[in-house]
Protein backbone atom coordinates (compact mmCIF):
# COMPACT_ATOMS: atom_id res chain seq x y z
CA UNK A 1 0.00 0.00 0.00
CA UNK A 2 1.38 3.63 -0.94
CA UNK A 3 2.04 5.87 1.77
CA UNK A 4 -0.20 8.82 2.36
CA UNK A 5 0.82 12.13 0.54
CA UNK A 6 2.40 14.12 2.86
CA UNK A 7 2.28 17.59 0.19
CA UNK A 8 0.69 18.56 -2.46
CA UNK A 9 3.32 17.32 -5.42
CA UNK A 10 2.78 13.76 -4.23
CA UNK A 11 -0.71 14.33 -5.23
CA UNK A 12 0.35 15.16 -8.57
CA UNK A 13 2.35 12.20 -9.14
CA UNK A 14 -0.46 9.52 -7.93
CA UNK A 15 -2.93 11.96 -10.36
CA UNK A 16 -0.33 11.14 -13.67
CA UNK A 17 -0.56 7.31 -12.57
CA UNK A 18 -4.14 7.28 -11.78
CA UNK A 19 -5.39 8.87 -15.20
CA UNK A 20 -5.50 8.26 -18.61
CA UNK A 21 -2.64 10.28 -20.49
CA UNK A 22 -4.84 12.84 -22.29
CA UNK A 23 -6.70 13.86 -18.96
CA UNK A 24 -3.99 13.85 -17.03
CA UNK A 25 -2.62 16.29 -19.69
CA UNK A 26 -5.63 18.43 -19.83
CA UNK A 27 -5.50 19.27 -16.16
CA UNK A 28 -1.69 19.80 -15.80
CA UNK A 29 -0.40 21.20 -19.30
CA UNK A 30 -0.03 24.86 -20.09
CA UNK A 31 0.09 26.84 -23.51
CA UNK A 32 2.88 26.95 -26.38
CA UNK A 33 6.12 26.30 -24.48
CA UNK A 34 4.53 25.76 -20.74
CA UNK A 35 7.20 28.93 -19.47
CA UNK A 36 4.73 30.71 -17.73
CA UNK A 37 3.19 27.37 -16.17
CA UNK A 38 6.68 26.85 -15.54
CA UNK A 39 7.41 30.23 -13.95
CA UNK A 40 4.05 30.52 -11.64
CA UNK A 41 5.88 28.19 -9.50
CA UNK A 42 8.90 29.08 -9.66
CA UNK A 43 8.29 32.93 -8.96
CA UNK A 44 7.02 31.98 -5.30
CA UNK A 45 10.71 30.25 -4.96
CA UNK A 46 12.37 33.83 -4.99
CA UNK A 47 10.49 35.49 -2.62
CA UNK A 48 11.81 35.10 1.10
CA UNK A 49 10.57 35.39 4.13
CA UNK A 50 11.77 38.00 7.21
CA UNK A 51 10.52 35.72 9.84
CA UNK A 52 10.27 37.63 13.62
CA UNK A 53 10.72 36.15 16.83
CA UNK A 54 9.44 35.99 20.30
CA UNK A 55 5.97 36.77 19.72
CA UNK A 56 3.10 34.82 21.39
CA UNK A 57 1.57 32.12 18.41
CA UNK A 58 0.34 30.00 21.14
CA UNK A 59 -2.89 30.41 19.24
CA UNK A 60 -2.65 31.05 15.20
CA UNK A 61 -5.65 32.08 13.65
CA UNK A 62 -6.15 31.65 10.07
CA UNK A 63 -10.06 32.80 9.71
CA UNK A 64 -10.67 35.66 7.60
CA UNK A 65 -13.95 36.89 5.13
CA UNK A 66 -14.21 37.69 1.70
CA UNK A 67 -17.04 40.03 0.54
CA UNK A 68 -18.48 39.57 4.05
CA UNK A 69 -18.46 35.54 3.92
CA UNK A 70 -16.29 33.89 7.25
CA UNK A 71 -14.15 31.26 5.69
CA UNK A 72 -11.60 28.59 7.47
CA UNK A 73 -8.69 30.01 6.27
CA UNK A 74 -7.54 32.25 2.84
CA UNK A 75 -8.15 29.59 0.60
CA UNK A 76 -10.37 28.84 -1.93
CA UNK A 77 -11.26 26.20 -4.52
CA UNK A 78 -10.23 27.92 -7.90
CA UNK A 79 -12.97 27.10 -10.95
CA UNK A 80 -11.34 24.30 -12.78
CA UNK A 81 -13.35 22.28 -15.97
CA UNK A 82 -14.90 19.03 -16.49
CA UNK A 83 -14.32 17.21 -12.71
CA UNK A 84 -15.73 14.03 -13.54
CA UNK A 85 -12.68 13.45 -16.09
CA UNK A 86 -10.77 13.16 -12.53
CA UNK A 87 -13.59 11.68 -10.17
CA UNK A 88 -17.07 10.06 -10.99
CA UNK A 89 -18.38 12.29 -8.58
CA UNK A 90 -17.26 15.48 -10.07
CA UNK A 91 -18.09 18.67 -8.79
CA UNK A 92 -20.50 17.13 -6.05
CA UNK A 93 -17.26 15.52 -4.47
CA UNK A 94 -14.80 18.80 -4.57
CA UNK A 95 -18.30 21.01 -3.25
CA UNK A 96 -18.56 18.67 -0.41
CA UNK A 97 -15.05 19.08 0.45
CA UNK A 98 -14.62 22.29 0.33
CA UNK A 99 -18.06 22.35 2.61
CA UNK A 100 -16.18 20.28 5.30
CA UNK A 101 -13.06 22.63 5.02
CA UNK A 102 -15.52 25.71 5.43
CA UNK A 103 -14.03 27.50 2.50
CA UNK A 104 -15.78 28.79 -0.77
CA UNK A 105 -15.78 26.49 -3.76
CA UNK A 106 -15.95 28.69 -7.58
CA UNK A 107 -17.43 26.19 -9.54
CA UNK A 108 -16.39 25.90 -13.20
CA UNK A 109 -19.03 27.41 -16.01
CA UNK A 110 -17.57 24.27 -17.70
CA UNK A 111 -18.08 22.11 -14.95
CA UNK A 112 -19.56 18.13 -15.53
CA UNK A 113 -21.94 18.39 -12.70
CA UNK A 114 -24.89 20.91 -13.53
CA UNK A 115 -25.74 23.91 -11.47
CA UNK A 116 -28.62 22.77 -9.53
CA UNK A 117 -26.45 18.93 -8.58
CA UNK A 118 -23.57 21.10 -6.80
CA UNK A 119 -26.51 23.61 -5.01
CA UNK A 120 -28.18 20.34 -3.63
CA UNK A 121 -24.93 18.92 -2.54
CA UNK A 122 -24.27 20.20 0.61
CA UNK A 123 -24.54 23.40 2.05
CA UNK A 124 -22.04 26.01 1.83
CA UNK A 125 -20.95 29.63 -0.01
CA UNK A 126 -20.32 28.82 -3.54
CA UNK A 127 -19.35 31.74 -6.46
CA UNK A 128 -20.33 31.20 -10.00
CA UNK A 129 -18.08 31.34 -12.51
CA UNK A 130 -19.27 32.72 -15.82
CA UNK A 131 -18.10 33.07 -19.55
CA UNK A 132 -19.68 35.28 -21.83
CA UNK A 133 -20.49 33.57 -25.40
CA UNK A 134 -21.73 35.23 -28.64
CA UNK A 135 -25.14 34.45 -27.25
CA UNK A 136 -26.13 36.85 -24.11
CA UNK A 137 -28.83 34.69 -23.47
CA UNK A 138 -26.72 31.96 -22.47
CA UNK A 139 -24.71 34.19 -19.99
CA UNK A 140 -27.92 35.40 -18.57
CA UNK A 141 -29.76 32.17 -18.05
CA UNK A 142 -26.59 30.60 -15.77
CA UNK A 143 -26.65 33.90 -13.98
CA UNK A 144 -29.87 33.41 -13.07
CA UNK A 145 -29.94 29.41 -12.93
CA UNK A 146 -26.70 30.45 -10.32
CA UNK A 147 -28.57 33.19 -8.40
CA UNK A 148 -31.42 30.67 -8.12
CA UNK A 149 -29.65 28.11 -6.24
CA UNK A 150 -27.50 30.32 -3.81
CA UNK A 151 -24.75 31.26 -5.44
CA UNK A 152 -23.15 34.53 -3.56
CA UNK A 153 -21.45 36.22 -6.46
CA UNK A 154 -20.61 35.49 -9.88
CA UNK A 155 -16.51 35.46 -11.14
CA UNK A 156 -16.30 36.84 -14.93
CA UNK A 157 -13.39 35.28 -16.61
CA UNK A 158 -12.45 37.77 -19.00
CA UNK A 159 -8.67 36.38 -20.30
CA UNK A 160 -9.83 34.56 -23.11
CA UNK A 161 -11.40 36.43 -26.42
CA UNK A 162 -9.61 32.99 -28.03
CA UNK A 163 -7.83 29.77 -26.30
CA UNK A 164 -4.63 29.62 -25.82
CA UNK A 165 -2.92 27.21 -28.15
CA UNK A 166 -2.36 24.01 -25.23
CA UNK A 167 -0.49 21.79 -27.62
CA UNK A 168 -0.73 18.74 -25.58
CA UNK A 169 -4.27 18.87 -26.47
CA UNK A 170 -3.95 19.25 -29.65
CA UNK A 171 -1.67 16.43 -29.82
CA UNK A 172 -3.66 14.15 -27.86
CA UNK A 173 -6.87 14.79 -29.90
CA UNK A 174 -8.17 15.92 -26.74
CA UNK A 175 -12.10 15.45 -26.46
CA UNK A 176 -14.09 17.25 -24.29
CA UNK A 177 -17.41 15.83 -22.88
CA UNK A 178 -20.80 17.78 -23.63
CA UNK A 179 -21.51 20.23 -20.75
CA UNK A 180 -24.65 19.67 -18.87
CA UNK A 181 -24.99 23.15 -17.94
CA UNK A 182 -25.72 23.68 -21.36
CA UNK A 183 -27.85 21.46 -22.65
CA UNK A 184 -31.11 22.62 -23.80
CA UNK A 185 -28.95 25.99 -24.25
CA UNK A 186 -26.67 25.30 -27.39
CA UNK A 187 -25.79 22.58 -29.09
CA UNK A 188 -22.75 21.17 -27.47
CA UNK A 189 -21.40 18.75 -29.76
CA UNK A 190 -18.24 20.29 -32.05
CA UNK A 191 -16.08 18.06 -34.24
CA UNK A 192 -12.61 18.83 -35.51
CA UNK A 193 -10.04 18.19 -38.40
CA UNK A 194 -7.22 19.80 -36.95
CA UNK A 195 -6.64 18.23 -32.88
CA UNK A 196 -8.10 19.42 -29.94
CA UNK A 197 -12.56 19.69 -30.01
CA UNK A 198 -12.10 21.77 -27.52
CA UNK A 199 -10.20 24.22 -29.40
CA UNK A 200 -13.00 24.06 -31.97
CA UNK A 201 -15.78 24.36 -29.82
CA UNK A 202 -14.48 27.63 -27.73
CA UNK A 203 -13.67 29.62 -31.67
CA UNK A 204 -17.66 28.59 -32.54
CA UNK A 205 -18.59 30.18 -28.90
CA UNK A 206 -16.79 32.60 -27.28
CA UNK A 207 -17.29 36.47 -28.10
CA UNK A 208 -13.69 38.11 -29.20
CA UNK A 209 -15.52 41.17 -29.33
CA UNK A 210 -16.36 41.30 -25.47
CA UNK A 211 -15.37 44.26 -23.89
CA UNK A 212 -15.50 46.76 -20.79
CA UNK A 213 -18.85 48.31 -21.93
CA UNK A 214 -20.10 45.06 -21.60
CA UNK A 215 -19.87 45.07 -17.69
CA UNK A 216 -22.47 47.32 -17.49
CA UNK A 217 -25.03 44.72 -19.28
CA UNK A 218 -23.76 41.86 -16.75
CA UNK A 219 -24.78 43.87 -14.06
CA UNK A 220 -28.12 44.83 -15.47
CA UNK A 221 -28.88 41.17 -15.32
CA UNK A 222 -27.88 39.75 -11.46
CA UNK A 223 -27.57 41.51 -7.90
CA UNK A 224 -25.04 39.20 -6.75
CA UNK A 225 -21.30 40.84 -6.80
CA UNK A 226 -19.01 40.72 -9.94
CA UNK A 227 -15.26 39.69 -9.52
CA UNK A 228 -13.44 39.97 -12.24
CA UNK A 229 -10.65 37.04 -13.25
CA UNK A 230 -8.04 37.58 -15.28
CA UNK A 231 -6.13 40.88 -14.80
CA UNK A 232 -2.38 41.02 -14.80
CA UNK A 233 -1.61 44.74 -14.88
CA UNK A 234 -2.27 48.34 -13.24
CA UNK A 235 -4.06 49.65 -16.05
CA UNK A 236 -6.79 46.92 -15.94
CA UNK A 237 -7.07 46.94 -12.28
CA UNK A 238 -7.96 50.57 -12.45
CA UNK A 239 -10.49 50.14 -15.27
CA UNK A 240 -11.93 47.49 -12.99
CA UNK A 241 -12.78 49.55 -10.48
CA UNK A 242 -14.04 51.93 -12.48
CA UNK A 243 -16.62 50.05 -13.83
CA UNK A 244 -17.97 49.16 -10.73
CA UNK A 245 -16.63 45.65 -10.27
CA UNK A 246 -16.53 44.16 -6.50
CA UNK A 247 -13.09 41.97 -6.70
CA UNK A 248 -10.24 41.47 -8.79
CA UNK A 249 -8.72 38.10 -8.98
CA UNK A 250 -5.19 38.07 -10.27
CA UNK A 251 -4.58 35.42 -12.75
CA UNK A 252 -3.21 34.49 -15.78
CA UNK A 253 -5.53 30.89 -16.63
CA UNK A 254 -2.96 28.70 -14.87
CA UNK A 255 -0.84 29.77 -17.39
CA UNK A 256 -2.75 27.65 -20.47
CA UNK A 257 -3.69 31.02 -22.52
CA UNK A 258 -1.07 33.46 -23.59
CA UNK A 259 2.12 31.99 -22.72
CA UNK A 260 5.55 34.35 -21.59
CA UNK A 261 2.77 36.15 -19.70
CA UNK A 262 3.89 37.20 -15.98
CA UNK A 263 3.40 35.05 -13.28
CA UNK A 264 0.76 36.75 -11.32
CA UNK A 265 2.69 36.52 -8.18
CA UNK A 266 5.07 38.55 -9.78
CA UNK A 267 2.82 41.31 -10.83
CA UNK A 268 0.20 40.70 -8.15
CA UNK A 269 1.58 43.85 -6.08
CA UNK A 270 1.26 46.33 -9.42
CA UNK A 271 -2.26 45.41 -8.69
CA UNK A 272 -2.86 45.57 -4.92
CA UNK A 273 -1.27 49.11 -5.18
CA UNK A 274 -3.76 50.42 -8.83
CA UNK A 275 -6.19 49.37 -6.76
CA UNK A 276 -5.79 51.48 -3.04
CA UNK A 277 -8.22 49.03 -1.17
CA UNK A 278 -11.12 49.77 -2.90
CA UNK A 279 -12.28 45.83 -4.03
CA UNK A 280 -10.74 43.09 -2.51
CA UNK A 281 -7.41 41.70 -4.57
CA UNK A 282 -7.43 38.02 -5.03
CA UNK A 283 -4.77 35.39 -6.76
CA UNK A 284 -4.37 32.34 -8.14
CA UNK A 285 -1.40 29.81 -10.47
CA UNK A 286 1.62 28.28 -8.86
CA UNK A 287 -0.09 27.53 -5.31
CA UNK A 288 1.78 24.54 -4.12
CA UNK A 289 2.84 25.24 -0.16
CA UNK A 290 1.51 26.91 2.31
CA UNK A 291 4.45 28.96 2.28
CA UNK A 292 2.80 30.13 -1.06
CA UNK A 293 -0.24 31.26 0.79
CA UNK A 294 1.18 33.19 3.46
CA UNK A 295 3.93 34.87 0.53
CA UNK A 296 0.81 36.47 -1.45
CA UNK A 297 -1.19 37.45 1.63
CA UNK A 298 2.36 39.45 2.72
CA UNK A 299 1.73 40.96 -0.64
CA UNK A 300 -1.28 42.46 -0.71
CA UNK A 301 -3.77 39.48 -1.93
CA UNK A 302 -6.74 38.92 0.87
CA UNK A 303 -7.12 35.31 -0.67
CA UNK A 304 -5.94 32.54 -2.88
CA UNK A 305 -7.06 30.39 -5.33
CA UNK A 306 -6.17 26.85 -5.67
CA UNK A 307 -7.19 24.56 -8.68
CA UNK A 308 -4.47 22.58 -10.40
CA UNK A 309 -4.03 21.10 -6.87
CA UNK A 310 -8.19 20.40 -5.73
CA UNK A 311 -7.96 18.34 -9.35
CA UNK A 312 -4.68 15.72 -8.26
CA UNK A 313 -6.43 15.66 -4.60
CA UNK A 314 -9.59 14.89 -6.66
CA UNK A 315 -7.94 12.55 -9.17
CA UNK A 316 -6.20 10.47 -6.45
CA UNK A 317 -8.52 10.29 -3.24
CA UNK A 318 -11.88 11.50 -4.51
CA UNK A 319 -13.88 13.81 -2.13
CA UNK A 320 -11.24 12.60 0.54
CA UNK A 321 -8.26 13.98 -1.25
CA UNK A 322 -9.40 17.38 -2.09
CA UNK A 323 -10.23 17.85 1.75
CA UNK A 324 -6.33 16.53 2.44
CA UNK A 325 -5.17 18.80 -0.62
CA UNK A 326 -7.01 21.73 1.56
CA UNK A 327 -6.56 20.48 4.96
CA UNK A 328 -2.54 19.64 4.37
CA UNK A 329 -2.54 23.63 2.89
CA UNK A 330 -3.74 25.16 5.64
CA UNK A 331 -1.38 23.27 8.09
CA UNK A 332 1.53 24.31 6.15
CA UNK A 333 0.03 27.80 6.29
CA UNK A 334 -0.28 27.67 10.07
CA UNK A 335 3.17 26.81 10.77
CA UNK A 336 4.56 29.60 8.20
CA UNK A 337 2.32 32.18 10.25
CA UNK A 338 3.54 30.53 13.92
CA UNK A 339 7.89 30.85 12.27
CA UNK A 340 7.12 34.20 10.96
CA UNK A 341 5.16 35.50 14.02
CA UNK A 342 1.92 36.19 13.17
CA UNK A 343 -0.91 34.85 15.19
CA UNK A 344 -3.84 35.83 12.93
CA UNK A 345 -3.91 36.53 9.14
CA UNK A 346 -4.19 40.86 9.80
CA UNK A 347 -0.86 40.33 11.24
CA UNK A 348 1.16 39.24 7.70
CA UNK A 349 2.57 42.60 6.45
CA UNK A 350 4.85 43.29 3.80
CA UNK A 351 7.45 43.24 5.84
CA UNK A 352 7.49 39.64 6.15
CA UNK A 353 8.79 38.58 2.56
CA UNK A 354 11.80 40.13 0.67
CA UNK A 355 11.65 39.99 -3.04
CA UNK A 356 13.84 39.15 -5.49
CA UNK A 357 13.94 42.68 -6.80
CA UNK A 358 14.42 43.74 -3.42
CA UNK A 359 17.19 41.33 -3.25
CA UNK A 360 18.93 42.28 -6.39
CA UNK A 361 18.59 46.24 -4.76
CA UNK A 362 20.58 45.07 -1.46
CA UNK A 363 23.25 43.99 -3.20
CA UNK A 364 24.12 47.14 -5.49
Amino acid sequence: MAPEPVNVSEFQELTRLALPKMYYDFYSGGAEDQQTLRENVEAFRRITFRPRILIDVSRVDLSTSILGYNISAPIIVAPTSLHQLAHPQGEVATAKAAATCNTIMVLSFSSSCTIEEVATSCNAVRFYQLYIYKRRDIAATLVQRAEKNGFKAIVLTADNPRLGRREADIKNKMISPQRKNLEGLISTKVTSDGGSNLEAYVKDTMDPSLSWKDIEWLRSITKLPILIKGVLTCEDAIKAVQVGLDGIIVSNHGARQLDYSPATISVLEEVVHAVEGRVPVLMDGGIRRGTDVFKALALGAQAVLVGRPVIYGLAAKGEYGVRRVLEILKDEFELTMALSGCSSVKDITRRHVRTEHERLLSML
